[in-house]
């Protein structure tokens, strides 16, 4: 972790400061119960390690279901139960409908332009409304059926045409997804992608972790010390450059009459049209476009990679899944495409069953706006608190093929380590033995 260095400089400054604070701080509040403290950088210690999360659920079956963490400057507390997370998301559901933005979001975020980042309200709401009449309106829901069966046609033939080869599924379903999205929400794939997919990754690996700059946001100390924020802001130049380049071939196309229509076409009608209640700038369009492109694509391939690491390492749960899907699919079928998937109940319990196992994005934070209690314990004001692409890609590889592990792996030895960040992915590439089916018409798509 960057800046350990960095806290020892700013210890002698801040100590004395942050001591007469604790004495002068009032009447005492019954927080809840947490791991012993030290000055200046709180839980730090307990937490900062290479899997945060199992680190915070362990903390927590010792501490109780609620727990108070004092991450730098941070108050936060850690709620693990369903009992308490009821109480916050349906009783208190207002209090608690803010995330708090970190210094690093704020900055990705435009200072709440988006979605993913902005506070509840009437941008949050325009902005949402915009993005989900779009996307699931009856004549994207047509467009995008045939985007899906196109992208997984080409995926499957690839994949056909070479059996018993050994295929990298991750980057296999990364570029599936990536395509996907790119149509709905580009009007198409663009010659700049790979670009934008590395630099879209950089930032979510730069959010991902335990910035300083977030940990100790009145610092300037921190922040002139700190590289992340000049990293992020180099990054985020790339990306607004290469939709700038984007929105300029969108027009032209647009203004010709040719090209599908996609989320980008809608937002910039409504940028030339000024027909929302406010401008929407060229930023806006930029964060939205970021928070629906990373949040569409690294959590689809990010949950289906971890569904086929954990059928391969079950068999007799793999096998079960491929007879459901050929029993009620029947033989001789093509593409399987949405309405194929209603009758894939034991499929649909194999995804559950792995995001309870592998949740993508396991610390999602609030910040309550009002002081209340949670189950007896007071919640200060601003305190923190810590799918059909899937679905229809999960049933085409268990219906068109046989999956083994590589010649020398075996099940006990897989690698399902995870790497922490604001996705939890796995920590290597998933690689298979791909072997199609004898029902799979694969190479005929």
């Amino acid at each position: 972790m960057e800046g350990w260095l960095t806290l020892s400089l700013i210890a002698l400054a801040t100590l004395l400061a942050l001591w007469f604070f604790k004495l002068s701080g009032g009447k005492k509040q019954r927080l809840p119960p947490g791991p012993w403290r030290l000055p200046i950088i709180g839980s730090l210690h307990h937490v900062v390690s290479v899997l945060p999360h199992r680190t915070m659920t362990e903390l927590c079956r010792r501490h109780g279901p609620m727990m108070y963490l004092q991450l730098g400057e941070i108050p936060t507390v850690v709620v693990s139960s369903a009992e308490a997370v009821g109480q916050m998301m349906k009783a208190s559901d207002l209090l608690f409908a803010n995330r708090r933005t970190t210094v690093m979001q704020d900055i990705v975020g435009y200072g709440g332009m988006g979605i993913s980042f902005a506070p509840y309200g009437d941008h949050w709401r325009r902005m949402r409304k915009v993005c989900a009449t779009e996307l699931l309106s009856s004549k994207q829901v047509r467009r995008m059926e045939s985007v899906r069966s196109e992208e997984m046609g080409s995926l499957l033939r690839s994949m056909a045409a070479s059996p018993g080869a050994t295929v990298n599924v991750s980057q296999k379903v990364a570029a599936l997804s990536n395509d996907v999205v790119a149509r709905a929400v580009f009007g198409g794939k663009f010659s700049q992608q790979q670009d934008y997919i590395h630099a879209s990754h950089r930032v979510m690996n730069l959010l991902g972790g335990f910035s300083l700059v977030d940990l100790f946001p009145s610092s300037r100390l921190v922040r002139w010390l700190s590289s992340e924020e000049c990293r992020i802001k180099s990054s985020l130049d790339l990306m607004q450059r290469i939709i700038t380049d984007i929105l300029v071939e969108r027009k032209a196309v647009r203004a010709a009459g040719n090209g599908d229509e996609g989320l980008l076409d809608v937002l910039l009608t409504c940028q030339e049209e000024d027909s929302l209640e406010s401008p929407l700038t060229t930023e806006m369009i930029t964060t939205v476009l970021f928070d629906i492109f990373g949040g569409a694509t690294d959590t689809t391939s990010t949950t289906f990679e971890w569904a086929m690491s954990e059928l391969v390492n079950h068999p007799v749960a793999m096998a079960k899944a491929q007879l459901e899907a050929r029993k009620v699919l029947g033989p001789d079928r093509a593409i399987i495409v949405s309405s194929d998937l209603a009758e894939l109940h034991y499929m649909r319990m194999v995804i559950k069953e792995t995001l309870r196992l592998h949740t993508p994005v396991p610390l999602l934070n609030r910040k309550n706006g009002e002081d209340c209690k949670i189950m007896g314990h007071d919640m200060l004001k601003g305190i923190t608190f810590a799918s059909s692409v899937l679905e229809m890609a999960l049933a085409n590889f268990l219906y068109h093929f046989d999956w083994m592990l590589p010649d020398g792996v075996i099940s006990e030895s897989l690698d399902m380590s995870e790497k922490f960040g604001l996705i939890v992915r796995r920590s290597s590439d998933l690689h298979l033995r791909v072997i199609p089916h004898l029902c799979s018409k694969a190479m005929e798509i």
